[in-house]
């Protein structure tokens, strides 16, 4: 194997793992400032739906007894400041993944997750350079996936990657604007705003979600496409489970959540920094 040939396969390897990490914490739909929704952009090139529409073309604001509900619901949820997390995505062809662990929001998100690959073009690209899985650390400035073997011994060494969310915001022509906000802005009470901007906010009625009798809400976010958000709601107006879905070029994305145990511990440690590769330097290794 060639030196060029051999960068080529770390940085194939780096940037497939930031699109698992990125998608299985952000899912279909982030945030921005003025409380549209973007979707979150993989390293890749391929974007998630874009629910923003101009000022002029945004639903009014929900009132009335949907919206109390729901923000108290907002409210609660953010409060709670940390949950265990369970979720499964499907990103078209390209990857399907699952993810458990716990995520905090106090102060920027922080946390672990367990990622698997389970299907999809990437998962494959990450299968036959020896990865099925990794562990991925959220703190509020960066994320760190940490691979296998086979990536250590391409890097000196080293196990993890570090992405720098701001490193990420010039990706591919631009495909990571935005991404630093939806990182951050990445918490359980995130579906419930999406919700608070939908114009066809509905109260499905009274369901038990894994054992636990809950509230089902469901609405359609607009803008360049659809976008369609379910949650699930308990009695003390936290989430227990999440569905959003939307489109992308390479198809369907859709991820389902579940939340539990509200006000879990949560602590994310910096690897070390002599097992660590930094993402942007990877790339400028391969003059990308």
């Amino acid at each position: 194997m060639t030196g060029t040939t051999a960068r080529r396969k770390v940085v194939s390897i780096a940037v497939s793992a930031a699109l698992a990490c990125s998608t299985a914490c952000t899912g279909p739909g982030g945030s921005d400032d003025s409380g549209g929704t973007t979707g979150p952009s993989g390293p890749t090139g391929s974007t998630a739906p874009s629910a923003s529409a101009a000022p002029s073309s945004r639903p009014p604001a929900l009132t009335g007894a949907s919206a109390d509900a729901l923000r108290a619901v907002e409210r609660a949820t953010g409060r709670a400041g940390s949950a265990r997390v369970e979720s499964t995505t499907v990103m078209g062809r390209e990857l399907s993944l699952e993810a458990a662990g716990a995520l905090g929001w106090d102060d920027g998100l922080t946390g672990t997750l367990t990622i698997t690959y389970t299907g999809g073009t990437t998962a494959e690209t990450m299968r036959r350079l020896g990865t099925t899985a990794m562990e991925a650390r959220y703190l509020p400035d960066a994320y760190y996936a940490r691979m296998g073997d086979d990536f250590a011994e391409r890097v000196g060494g080293r196990h993890w990657i570090k992405y720098v969310y701001e490193d990420l915001e010039d990706l591919g022509g631009g495909a990571g604007a935005g991404f630093a906000d939806q990182m951050r802005n990445t918490t359980p009470n995130q579906a419930v705003k999406l919700l608070l901007s939908a114009g066809d906010v509905r109260r499905v009625g009274a369901e038990t979600t894994r054992g636990r009798r809950t509230t089902h809400w469901s609405g359609t976010v607009g803008g360049a496409t659809e976008q369609t958000v379910d949650i699930w709601v308990d009695d003390r107006n936290l989430l227990v489970k999440k569905v959003e879905r939307g489109r992308t070029k390479t198809g369907e994305l859709t991820q389902t959540a579940y939340y539990s145990d509200y006000g879990v511990p949560v602590s994310a440690a910096r690897p070390p920094t002599e097992d660590t590769a930094d993402f942007k330097e990877l790339l400028a290794s391969q003059g990308s």
